[in-house]
């Protein structure tokens, strides 16, 4: 490895580093993030069954974090979920404060604060938020706590948790500009 070479990567990992501090997220040996690759989806909707049973304890993919939008015309499936943005519009618009940073870098909502005024809904850019009409809440991915079921169970490799190099990081930036061109952003 040339010295510019070792210098860019001492760069990169230093770059990932703060950008992860930013949100709480102390490495400890590398943080990781959830990936969707979604040309990999074969429409399974595996991670809205788990992601349903670990949220309410049934299989119910309405009360999942994730949903899997199939076009059929073009024979293509596509799971959405929070991106867990660097910036979330839905944490600025929360009236109470309910939406907040953990350090495994998921951008949750605190059942105990949120009122379910819908307002992170309206401000999702991909609208990957959900009303949970039973609770009377909002529910979004948490990354299950550190350890997103979603990734383990997907049998096509479409959602992965991975390091977050910065490799990683940029593919995942990819990725959503490509959701907010697709589905348009809300402002």
């Amino acid at each position: 490895m040339s010295c510019y070479e070792s210098h860019q990567s001492q760069k990169s990992t230093k770059e990932v580093s703060l950008a992860l501090s930013k949100y709480g997220v102390q490495e400890k040996g590398m943080s990781k993030i959830l990936m969707v690759s979604p040309e990999k989806c074969i429409g399974c909707r595996s991670c809205e069954l788990i992601c349903s049973f670990v949220k309410t304890n049934e299989f119910n993919p309405k009360n999942a974090a994730v949903t899997v939008l199939a076009y059929d015309e073009a024979a293509i499936a596509v799971p959405m979920m929070c991106m867990q943005c660097e910036n979330p519009s839905c944490m600025k618009v929360c009236p109470v404060g309910a939406i907040e940073f953990k350090t495994t870098g998921a951008v949750v909502i605190n059942e105990d604060k949120c009122i379910g005024c819908k307002m992170c809904l309206s401000a999702c850019p991909l609208g990957n938020i959900v009303f949970d009409a039973g609770n009377r809440k909002m529910v979004k991915c948490d990354l299950c706590g550190g350890v997103p079921k979603c990734a383990y169970i997907c049998p096509s490799g479409t959602i992965e948790y991975k390091e977050a190099t910065s490799t990683n990081l940029n593919k995942k930036k990819l990725i959503a500009e490509k959701f907010k061109e697709v589905f348009g952003e809300v402002q």
